[in-house]
């Protein structure tokens, strides 16, 4: 398909180890722009192949410009590598990336264009991939900055928590002791009262004993010994 894609460039491909296909996405915008006819279809691919070999040094921004707006044409003037950087479009996969190459080798007119495309493109990846390391290093140094806050803030909550937890352990203690104490006072009253019914026993005792003898020594015809 390489072949009939870029017929005008055979001398350079028999060159080179055979391309690989031109990518399904852009056979099938191909043929959609087209209404399924297949000769016109190749007959545009060629037209936008044969432009990037007389001059046009935009076949890689063509295609995937083009292929992302839905169509595929070669009419007007598109930008060089060299704006591919700056190009809102650039791949975000491997397989892209690798599809992109491919089209730039298609469209290369010799051994040393394939070259200088092919330093390009890896100048051009380069720099994607410089561009997202250091976005995302800046993305994940302001995670690291707001996790540090929460880590902070969590160690604050964790010395007020220790700070009442410490507290309510003090006043845990106090109250213990106090139940103890309150305990040992409810023991000592018990036996108070048991003391105190014993003594209330011991007085009513000899209170009844003291009124019997005061009773016996009332009783005509007894006198005391001593008094006789």
């Amino acid at each position: 398909m390489s072949a009939a894609v870029c017929g005008s460039k055979r001398s350079f491909f028999e060159e080179l180890p055979p391309s690989p296909p031109v990518s399904k996405r852009i056979l099938e915008r191909a043929l959609q722009e087209h209404g399924n006819d297949l000769d016109a279809a190749i007959k545009s691919l060629d037209e936008l192949c044969l432009e990037s070999t007389e001059g046009n040094s935009g076949c890689v921004e063509e295609s995937v410009v083009n292929v992302e707006n839905g169509r595929l044409t070669n009419d007007g003037n598109v930008g060089s590598l060299d704006n591919l950087s700056t190009s809102n479009h650039l791949p975000v996969g491997g397989q892209e990336w690798v599809d992109l190459f491919v089209r730039e080798m298609m469209c290369a007119s010799s051994m040393d264009d394939a070259k200088a495309r092919a330093a390009r493109l890896l100048e051009i990846l380069e720099e994607s991939i410089s561009s997202r390391a250091g976005e995302a290093t800046k993305t994940l140094h302001k995670e690291n900055l707001v996790l540090k806050e929460q880590i902070e803030g969590l160690m604050r909550e964790n010395s007020i928590l220790k700070r009442a937890v410490a507290i309510q352990h003090e006043r845990q203690k106090e109250y213990d002791d106090r139940n103890l104490e309150l305990q040992h006072f409810k023991q000592l009253v018990t036996q108070y009262q048991e003391q105190l019914r014993t003594l209330e026993m011991s007085n009513y005792a000899l209170t009844m004993h003291l009124k019997h003898a005061n009773q016996s020594s009332s009783i005509p015809g007894r006198f005391h010994p001593d008094v006789f």
